[in-house]
This record gives structure tokens, C-alpha cells and sequence, in this order.
């Protein structure tokens, strides 16, 4: 199975996620927003499955240093444009494998999806 983690290595998250897969034996890439970016075609794919709602970490404190003109109106394309702009917001781990995107990390939803 091919399975990508998308993330900040030091995010407290991605580093229970990272730990869970490598527990369970599950084999992974790991892509760093910080080093590599945030892909605007995969974050619009993503927005498309999972919802600009769930996709953009809100609660984070990338998003709420944000101006209020950034953080107004928002939808799809201006929750894509603030996240290429700011991967920081994207929420975090978000994991493609085939079939499937999860978003966040929830044990039991990922041992239903990747086990």
C-alpha cells in the first residue's frame, strides 16, 4: 500500500501519527509543508473529498494571526490560496493512500483505512 503523510516533522500530531504508523508496521513517505511546499492541485483535491471545513485548521495559530479580510468569506478557492500561502493552516497529518484521504489523526480511523 502506498501511503503519504503530509505535515510539519515537529507538529505533536504528525509525531503521534508517524509513531502510530511506525508501530503498526505501515510504510509511508512523509511530505514537509515547510521543505516542500503545499501543492495547490492536491489541496484543491482535497477540498473536493474532505471539505475546505475540515481540510483548513482553523483552531490553529497560523489561522488566527490571520488578518480578518483573510479570514473572512471564506470557500473553497480562498481556503486553498490561504493554505498554499500558509501551509501551517492546513490541518494536520493529512494522509493519502489508495482509495482514501484522511485528515487529522484518529487511531481507530486510521486503523479502519490503513490496516
Amino acid at each position: 500500500m502506498s501511503v503519504t503523510v503530509y505535515g510539519i516533522p515537529n507538529c505533536d500530531t504528525v509525531k503521534k501519527a508517524r509513531k502510530w504508523l511506525d508501530e503498526m508496521c505501515v510504510e509511508y513517505s512523509f511530505h514537509d509543508y515547510k521543505k516542500q511546499g503545499a501543492d495547490p492541485a492536491k489541496l484543491r483535491r482535497w477540498v473536493e473529498e474532505a471539505g475546505w471545513e475540515t481540510v483548513l485548521n482553523r483552531r490553529g495559530t497560523t489561522f488566527r494571526k490571520l488578518g480578518e479580510a483573510d479570514k473572512a468569506d471564506l470557500n473553497p478557492a480562498k481556503a486553498v490560496s490561504l493554505m498554499e500561502a500558509y501551509p501551517s493552516a492546513i490541518k494536520r497529518p493529512v494522509v493519502e493512500y489508495p482509495g482514501g484521504l484522511l485528515v487529522g489523526f484518529d487511531p481507530a480511523e486510521w486503523e479502519a483505512a490503513l490496516l
